[in-house]
């Protein structure tokens, strides 16, 4: 039998399950559920569709689906035909999601119906473009289950392994695509996901709260999860007391989140959280944003310490803490994985001293290194020698643990000093009455930028008494110069990507 990481490549596991237990559920969700034998033939069919359209491994294929079983019969088929697959955030402008399918030369896209604007304007500007509708009809596409079931279920006799193409938030302009020329050694991240999971498919059921096309949920809730033969619920719209009840209902015991659903949870009144029965949860899994020390903490505390953190990205890259090693090191994302090396640089790439903040660099692996697909100038720029970066800054203590304080893309610089404004962020959501903030730089004829904290509140918050314990939240807790000279409440929700990351440029755009 071929390891694990082998069949995940491959898209295979699951075909292996459908002949040992093809009966359980694979995948339940709101839009309908499969067995692992089903969702194992369904992606054969497609699998087997894509070849009669004369397509190749090493072509491109594109999925734009709601968390739906649709999603994963798209995703498993080309995976076991050698193709590359590239999952897109539906939540873009039709224009951006033609880019992206342009851009990635996706042959075949299946898109869920109700985006009757993405199918207008990819036959618009992309006619040659195949399109299927996920579910329901549109005269533009192909049905996609109608179509498939007419071609071979049967297992792909010599499976070749595929890969995905993801594409990046796009923070700092065009979403620019993690391309690989080869697949990479099996990701250190992925092992001690499946170490400290340690998934009993006689019993264990996930639930994945987070969007599929996202590379977090996607890698290290879903994927791990079905190849172990684990179940999951993929929920389509995340709701922090939604999630409590389909915990208790399924008897959940693994799930991925993100720093901002951790906060809505905790948020949420004492008699909420207690109706419901969530002590079948044994490991939760958290990266993708910086979580506030006092947010995890208390995570903690009401969950018990079963929360583990990674720290990765799609280019790469890798750290990882348990929860017994975070107590002791509150706030850290872990000690460089096994086989990765982290250099904290300054931005004459000079190595900083234990403790002083830099730009984080990863080592490249040897083999799969990625590069920004058809964009060489953000590949160079991505690359210093051997070693690669997001952008990130932070530190390394002396006993090898790393902490993260900003992203040098929201770095506001201040009469030269460069300030990262997740640190304020994380001060000010200690208040009660902070639903959501973020702190961005606004022009200042002196200075250049100074600090505004944009803030949401929860319902019936007083403005007045807020802001004038947040002033003396500032003063106590920032540096003079990391203090904001200005507030603002919204009504409207703070804009985030559905992987919880508010967007801080297009809070940022309102006031330049």
């Amino acid at each position: 039998m071929q390891s694990l990481p082998e069949y995940i490549a491959l898209g295979m596991g699951i075909a292996f399950h459908a002949k040992n237990i093809p009966d359980k559920n694979a995948v339940i969700s709101e839009y309908g559920a499969r067995t692992f034998q089903e969702l194992n033939a369904n992606s054969n069919c497609y699998a087997n569709f894509l070849l009669s359209k004369g397509l190749r491994p090493g072509d491109s294929v594109a999925i734009i689906c709601k968390n739906r079983p649709e999603f994963l019969e798209a995703l498993f088929g080309p995976l076991r035909v050698g193709m590359r697959i590239t999952p897109i955030n539906w939540h873009l402008t039709p224009e951006e999601i033609c880019y992206i399918v342009e851009n990635c030369e996706a042959k075949v896209v299946v898109c869920d119906a109700i985006f009757s604007d993405f199918f207008k304007e990819i036959t618009k500007n992309l006619p040659e473009v195949i399109l299927m509708a996920a579910d329901g009809e549109n005269s533009l596409a192909l049905p996609f289950m109608e179509t498939i079931k007419k071609y071979d279920n049967s297992n792909i006799s010599d499976p070749i392994a595929g890969r995905s193409m993801l594409y990046t938030s796009g923070t700092t302009g065009r979403p620019k695509g993690v391309f690989r020329k080869e697949n990479p050694p099996p990701s250190q991240t992925e092992q001690l996901t499946l170490e400290t999971a340690a998934f009993n498919p006689e019993e264990d059921f996930s639930i994945c709260p987070g969007p599929a096309y996202h590379a977090a949920p996607l890698g290290l809730n879903i994927n791990p999860s079905l190849m172990s033969g684990v179940g999951v619920y993929l929920m389509d719209k995340w709701d922090a007391e939604k999630m409590l009840s389909l915990i208790s209902e399924y008897e959940c015991t693994h799930t991925h989140m993100v720093a901002t659903m951790f906060h809505r949870i905790l948020r949420l009144p004492e008699e909420t959280r207690s109706k419901y029965d969530i002590s079948s949860m044994r490991w939760i899994l958290h990266g993708a944003a910086p979580c506030p020390v006092e947010v995890k903490q208390a995570m903690i505390d009401w969950m018990g310490p079963i929360v583990y953190e990674y720290y990765a990205a799609t280019e790469g890259g890798g750290c990882f803490i348990q929860p017994e090693e975070w107590l002791k090191k509150p706030g850290s994302v872990g000690k460089a994985n096994q086989g990765t090396e982290v250099k904290i640089l300054d931005e004459d790439f000079k190595e900083v001293d234990p403790g002083k903040e830099g730009t984080i660099y990863f080592s490249a692996p040897s083999k799969g290194r990625f590069e920004y697909y058809k964009a060489e100038e953000k590949t160079s720029g991505a690359y210093w020698g051997d070693y690669f970066t997001m952008g990130d800054i932070g530190y390394c203590d002396s006993d090898g643990y790393h902490f993260l304080t900003g992203r040098s893309a929201d770095t506001i610089i201040s009469g030269g000093t460069n300030i990262y404004p997740q640190e304020i962020d994380n001060v000010l959501l200690m208040h009660d009455q902070v639903a959501e903030v973020c702190c961005i730089g606004v022009p200042n004829e002196e200075w250049g930028e100074e600090i505004k904290a944009v803030i949401n509140l929860e319902e019936g918050a007083d403005e007045e008494e807020v802001l004038k314990e947040l002033l003396a939240l500032a003063e106590e807790s920032l540096s003079g110069f990391k203090k904001p000279k200005s507030y603002e409440f919204w009504e409207e929700d703070l804009p985030r990507l559905p992987t919880g990351k508010i967007q801080r440029n297009l809070v940022k755009k309102r006031f330049w």
